[in-house]
């Protein structure tokens, strides 16, 4: 079977699909500049008229890059490769070339009618959101935080007396991000991460059971918080005096003896803008909702602590929320949720489930909605899903989309967006996906040297095929 390397490639204007109701999605999944990179590279690429209009990149821009502009009755013609931001629409399917491949973020199994479409027309699927860094990429600042909490968490360890400990963050920044993960995966009694104004007064735990975690590189302590936490006896340990003593060590020790992963973070992706997009949203709904309540002493829930995740807390932590409740999977469980949930302002869901959870455990029930969480309140589920492929949130059965952002049941406001970073950041997000996917047509995973020749994660990636082309 022959699958030769791909030198005709099309860029399709976003048009409305079953995740882009109402074709609000205007982003191009390439712009002019990436444009002008795969024809320098001898790729001959159509663009459909219009593709970039929607983001500000004009038919012009494209011709001047050395692209050739097309209509929608012909771009789909004759094309090896197409590339998409979103998944196709159900008539353009049969416009394609059997044995063409289809470059996009799939949702294949979110579909199946469409799944089912391209299997039988014989179009090769790559999912955009399926390839993965391989092998996972580890920054010397992400292990160090992460061996620090470590170091921190150890002596809870020793005396068998982490099940106890309640966990306090002090502010958020990049550097802190693995030490929450690390944290939350260790699964403490609780984890919040907290204002840096803060005075003593207002913290809610103080002595043997607390740990004060905190980054004196960037907290400037104006009101003596650490000194004054010792006093009380409290733990503290602060990362930048970690990193001075034993940093180097540390990330060397940790490099020895933890090779990187086959797989690690997705390669096509703005996970941190969805996060950060669906908790401003979220912050916007519960001040609509919720007129009187200061937005400071919010009660707020983030489930999961992945890159989606830490977005949503990052934004939130801008906002001035004196307290963020980070729940990790011990955290999550059946009857231990409820504490979490009762009373909460905004919830936002961050965290995945196995396949073979999805549609069965419901970390979000109906059941929560109607009896603990109150009227007014907001959930912004950040995982989303479809009938046969189901969020944790019982109460979303599909997506949400820009046409309709959000519903209300029993009195809670719930938004399950597709395409969050669309809200405010459009065009910089398209900008940042069309660089990313340069980057896996020509470089490490050179998938534009065809179907044959598939890096592992991009192999992974091939959800539907392969099929010979027919050109």
């Amino acid at each position: 079977m022959q699958n030769p390397s791909f030198s005709i490639l099309a860029l399709v204007k976003e048009i409305e699909s079953p995740e882009n109701p109402g074709a609000l999605e205007k982003r191009v999944a390439l712009i002019p500049k990436d444009v002008a990179r795969l024809i320098k590279a001898n790729i001959k690429v159509f663009v459909e008229y219009g593709a970039g209009e929607g983001v500000g990149f004009s038919d012009d821009e494209y011709i001047a890059s050395g692209a050739i502009m097309q209509s929608h009755e012909g771009i789909y013609k004759d094309k090896q490769l197409i590339i998409k931001f979103k998944g196709p629409s159900l008539a353009s399917i049969e416009q394609m070339q059997k044995g063409s491949t289809l470059f996009c973020m799939a949702h294949f199994h979110s579909y199946p009618e469409r799944a089912k479409l391209l299997q039988d027309n014989q179009i090769n699927v790559i999912a955009m959101e399926e390839i993965y860094q391989s092998p996972k990429v580890n920054t010397d600042e992400n292990i160090l935080s992460r061996v620090a909490m470590n170091e921190a968490l150890n002596p809870f360890f020793a005396n068998n007396s982490m099940g106890g400990l309640r966990v306090r963050i002090i502010s958020w920044s990049n550097r802190l991000r693995q030490a929450i993960n690390r944290c939350s995966n260790r699964s403490p009694r609780s984890l919040k991460i907290i204002q840096p104004s803060l005075k003593l007064e207002e913290l809610d735990v103080v002595g043997k059971e607390a740990l004060y975690f905190y980054d004196s590189k960037n907290f400037k302590d104006e009101n003596d918080l650490i000194k004054q936490l010792k006093n009380t006896d409290t733990h503290v340990f602060d990362l930048h005096e970690f990193e001075q003593q034993q940093g180097k060590q540390a990330i060397a020790n940790y490099r020895t003896n933890h090779p990187p992963a086959k797989f690690g973070l997705r390669r096509i992706q703005c996970l941190h803008e969805t996060g950060q997009a669906g908790a401003a949203y979220g912050l916007k709904l519960l001040k609509a909702n919720k007129p009187e309540l200061d937005i400071e002493n919010a009660k707020v829930v983030i489930l999961g602590y992945g890159n989606v995740g830490q977005g949503a807390i990052d934004k939130i932590h801008q906002a001035g929320v004196k307290n963020i409740h980070v729940l990790g999977r011990a955290h999550t469980a059946k009857g231990r949720i409820d504490f979490w949930l009762k009373d909460a302002d905004l919830i936002i869901n961050g965290a995945e489930q196995s396949a073979h959870l999805r549609g069965k455990n419901f970390l979000i029930s109906n059941d929560h909605l109607k009896d603990l969480i109150p009227n007014g309140s907001v959930i912004i589920d950040l995982v989303g899903g479809s009938e046969s492929n189901r969020s944790p949130v019982e109460a979303v059965i599909n997506c949400s989309f820009l046409t309709d952002p959000h519903f209300v049941q029993t009195g809670v406001t719930i938004s399950a967006l597709w395409g969050w970073p669309m809200m405010g950041m459009m065009k910089e997000t398209a900008i940042r996906y069309s660089g990313q996917i340069v980057e896996i047509l020509l470089g490490h995973e050179r998938l534009i040297d065809g179907l044959t020749l598939l890096k592992p994660n991009v192999e992974q990636a091939l959800v539907c095929g392969v099929f010979e082309y027919r050109g």
